[in-house]
């Protein structure tokens, strides 16, 4: 007699999450849906409502959990101290990390469900000792760089469904399947910024903003003065108010001395950067090491060589010359098609 799979599947309400718990249906596993509550309902809205239309057209069994305080205390404070301590966070790493999966494995514990599925476009290779993260078949979907900080121990009861299809077969299935989800947008990058005006969404948070300080241009002249430092990151080139011979770039930001550095273009090109907090799929046998690395999710990966500087530390040497290094971002690195870790960019 086969015993039958279960698997929680974190629900959206959007197509994608929708698409994955119908396929799982279709192979046979027992699925149960969860709704994360992360943001405060606004006017009379239901929040859960659109997971909830998926799970029972679905005819699945449907779970709704509160975790606005988590969120809040785990990943908008930490994007907060981020950006006014001169550094450019990604939230969505952080989220995947605590709550779309750290926490919902736990759930998944209590709920006595073994696997967690969830509608990233991205792969798990379970074939070797240690289960492994790839990229999804869909190059312009694929979210693997968001994943990194997944273990391996993780990574064994995870299921990506939609790692090996594109968007448009996810769009065709959910069409045939007349689900309601067919309908809806793309999520946005940000869930908690809706419109997408991160200064004053910092600024309304926080009681003690960064202080008011001087733009400096590399060579030390001071050119001009801003109003916080959280309103700056790397490559930026709107909003400085300043007249140049050449466009200027915002090209470090200096917390502790409250001030923007500002540089033509080249100044924004690097050979090298340090990496910490680097987690790795599985042992790491020899240093040196040859990669593919990601400085940005949308950053066509360049090969690199790193090595190792400690536990959770390298330095990381670039073929060639990289424009955009920006701390507090993520750096990942493949071989392949597969992400062997990852860290963050000081």
């Amino acid at each position: 007699m086969q015993v039958v799979k279960k698997v929680l599947v974190a629900l959206s309400g959007g197509v994608d999450s929708a698409v994955t718990a119908a396929l799982l249906l279709e192979q046979g596993y027992d699925v149960v849906g969860v709704n994360m509550q992360l943001l405060p309902a606004f006017d009379g809205e239901c929040v859960d409502g659109g997971a909830r239309q998926v799970a029972r057209e679905l005819g699945i069994e449907f779970h709704s959990l509160d975790c606005q305080t988590q969120f809040n205390r785990e990943i908008v404070q930490n994007f907060c101290q981020e950006y006014f301590h001169g550094r450019t966070p990604n939230p969505c790493i952080l989220c995947n990390r605590h709550m779309k999966f750290a926490y919902l494995l736990r759930v998944a514990d209590d709920l006595g469900i073994e696997y967690l599925a969830t509608g990233h476009y991205a792969c798990v290779d379970h074939s070797g000792k240690y289960s492994v993260l790839r990229r999804g078949q869909d190059s312009k979907k694929d979210q693997s760089y968001f994943l990194f900080t997944l273990s391996s121990q993780q990574l064994s009861r995870v299921i990506f469904p939609l790692g090996n299809i594109t968007k448009q077969e996810v769009q065709r299935i959910a069409r045939r399947l007349n689900l309601s989800a067919r309908n809806n947008g793309e999520s946005q990058d940000i869930c908690f910024i809706p419109d997408n005006d991160y200064i004053s969404f910092l600024e309304n948070q926080s009681l003690q903003l960064p202080e008011a300080g001087d733009i400096v241009h590399v060579d030390g002249a001071i050119i001009g003065h801003h109003q916080g430092i959280h309103r700056y990151t790397i490559g930026q080139r709107r909003g400085l108010g300043i007249g140049w011979s050449e466009p200027l770039y915002v090209v470090a930001v200096d917390s502790i001395e409250r001030r923007v550095i500002v540089g033509e273009k080249h100044h924004l090109e690097t050979m090298v950067m340090q990496v910490e907090n680097v987690v790795w799929s599985q042992p790491i046998a020899q240093f040196p090491l040859r990669v593919d690395c990601r400085i940005r999710y949308r950053h066509c990966e360049a090969l690199a060589t790193i090595s190792l500087q400690g536990d959770q530390s390298v330095h990381v040497v670039f073929d060639q010359p990289q424009t955009g290094v920006t701390p507090g971002q993520a750096a990942v690195f493949y071989q392949e098609d597969c992400v062997i870790g990852g860290g963050w960019i000081q």
